[in-house]
Parts: C-alpha cells; structure tokens; sequence
C-alpha cells in the first residue's frame, strides 16, 4: 500500500498552522466525557474520531475516520458554552478551530465553535496545539456535508 496516507502529527505555533490543524478536525465528533482540562498540567485534551479529508478518495469510495487526540499546552483558563459538563456521553461536532491573539503576545484565546452553537474559548500563554491520530482508519459510510 504505497499510496496509504499516513496518519497525521502535526504541531501548530502560530496561527497559520492552527489553520491547517482546523482544516483536518473539521467534522471530528468527540464526547463530551473525551474533553479534559488538566489545570495543574495546563493541557486541554481532547480525543475524537476524525472524519479523515486527506484520504477522501485516494482509496476508496467510502470515507474513513480515525481515532485522534488533540492537545493544548500552556494553557491558562478554558470557558465553554453551550456544552453541559455533566452530560459526558453527548456527542459533539466540532466545526473549526480559530485564534484571536491577545495584546501581550504570544498569548490569546482558541475558540473552538461546535454543531449546534457549543463553543470552547481556551485561553493560552503562547499557542502550542499538537495533533496525533492514534488508532488505525476505520471506513465510514457516512462523509460529512456542508450546505453552501
């Protein structure tokens, strides 16, 4: 299989590489129990399944997805909205990652928007995202679509 594509790791120090990082967690689907917010290590953790766009029809027809894990460091406080901590099994789409920097750089807010009008603002001394699939790709019968 030498046209398999390979599973991502992929590091975000800036803006422009949290872009990318958004790019390939569109459509990702986490439970709200796989969210972890460690204050004494300053991590976010998020694991999820996600909907692999870079290997959308290089195999075969059907899509695939894979088990993935998300992680912030430096991360000084996180808010969310419209997602109930207490619901650990609720499901959530997660739509895209953005940045808002703050005036003292490098620091600033991650606003991470899910399906349904949840959001995430997770507040950061300096970006330091990294993304790793963790599992091996699984077929999907279902590719996510976007109304234009």
């Amino acid at each position: 299989m030498a046209d398999a594509v390979k599973p991502l790791r992929l590091l975000a120090h800036d803006p422009e590489d949290l872009a990318v990082l958004s790019a390939a967690l569109q459509d990702a689907i986490a439970k709200i129990g796989d969210i972890r917010w460690d204050a004494q290590s300053r991590t976010l953790t998020i694991a999820c399944n996600r909907f692999r766009w870079e290997a959308l029809g290089k195999r075969a027809k059907a899509g695939e997805r894979v088990r993935s894990a998300l992680q912030f460091g430096d991360v000084a406080g996180v808010q969310a909205r419209n997602l109930r901590r207490d619901a650990k099994g609720a499901v959530v789409e997660l739509l895209s990652i953005g940045f808002e920097p703050a005036q003292e750089a490098p620091a600033g807010v991650v606003t991470l928007t899910f399906a349904g009008g949840g959001d995430m603002r997770v507040s950061v001394d300096c970006l330091d995202v990294a993304l790793a699939d963790v599992s091996d790709p699984w077929i999907t019968p279902r590719t996510p679509g976007h109304a234009e």
